[in-house]
């Protein structure tokens, strides 16, 4: 059949069906293993469904499951108010301000999360005197308190650069118009720059909450008992290799139900630019 060409009217032949080049071939094989390996997973965890692994282990999980919750959750919390002020002595054009705030920020982001995790949960140790002297061994003592300060200060330096990126996205011609009506600095910032830059970061708000969210299972390592931990802890008494891939697909339930939810806030917000 010839298709007409709606712009001048005319008939043009159509076009030749594509050629089955290795490179196609391969990825077709590909896409069908991805394919195969799927369903027999989907198969493998519907036999074992009701398997006594689960039966036994699930309020584990489950426990696990809300630990890792709360400490994505208080991690995210704390790294946000923290990073609105590195954020904005970053952007500083007074050296005193920019200077340190770009060394913490180089610090974190340049550093392994789990090496921050262990430099606070071992380290503190160290300075146990110093700690018990301004009351502060009790909170270092705990390795709950330890993961969350780590995980809080990581976070904070990668969302202060996501902030400041956006920050700096915004046109110079806001905090023209803000002079112009009269609006302090700091009123213009948090009135008129933030909420916009807020938008322009929603996108790696979300990549930055997946990340940690995955990065959470480090807690594990220092004898906290969130999802990751209470997986290992199962495998250690039964030997069974269905404890990771349950942990697997409960972590992807995770991220894939924070991507939908980020999805709708996304589209919420930004509603008001499609029209």
């Amino acid at each position: 059949m010839i298709a007409a060409n709606p712009a001048t009217g005319l008939k043009r032949p159509p076009a030749p069906p594509r050629p089955w080049s290795k490179t196609r071939i391969l990825g077709h094989f590909l896409m069908a293993m991805w394919i195969v390996s799927g369903c027999s997973l989907l198969y493998y965890l519907a036999l074992n469904i009701a398997s006594p692994f689960v039966l036994k282990y699930w309020p584990e999980y489950l426990s696990g499951f809300f630990v890792t919750l709360q400490i994505v959750g208080l991690s995210l919390l704390i790294g946000a108010l923290l990073s609105v002020p590195i954020a904005a002595a970053r952007a500083s054009n007074w050296w005193f301000l920019s200077k340190p705030a770009y060394g913490y920020v180089y610090f974190f982001r340049g550093t392994p999360l789990l090496a921050q995790t262990f430099l606070v949960y071992y380290g503190a140790g160290t300075f146990q005197p110093q700690l018990q002297a301004i009351g502060l061994w009790d909170f270092f003592r705990e390795a709950w308190f330890c993961v969350i300060f780590a995980f809080s200060l990581n976070t904070s330096a990668y969302q202060a650069e996501i902030l400041r990126g956006a920050i700096q996205n915004v046109s110079k011609g806001q905090w023209e118009g803000a002079a112009a009506l009269g609006l302090t600095k700091p009123v213009t910032f948090l009135k008129v720059i933030l909420p916009q830059a807020l938008i322009v970061a929603l996108r790696p708000y979300g990549n930055e909450i997946i990340l940690m969210l995955k990065g959470s299972a480090i807690a594990a390592i220092v004898t906290v008992f969130d999802l990751f931990g209470e997986t290992r802890r199962a495998y250690s008494r039964s030997y069974d290799f269905q404890a990771y891939i349950w942990a697997a697909v409960i972590y992807l339930f995770l991220v894939e139900m924070l991507r939908r939810i980020w999805d709708k806030i996304e589209l919420r917000l930004t509603r008001h630019l499609k029209r």
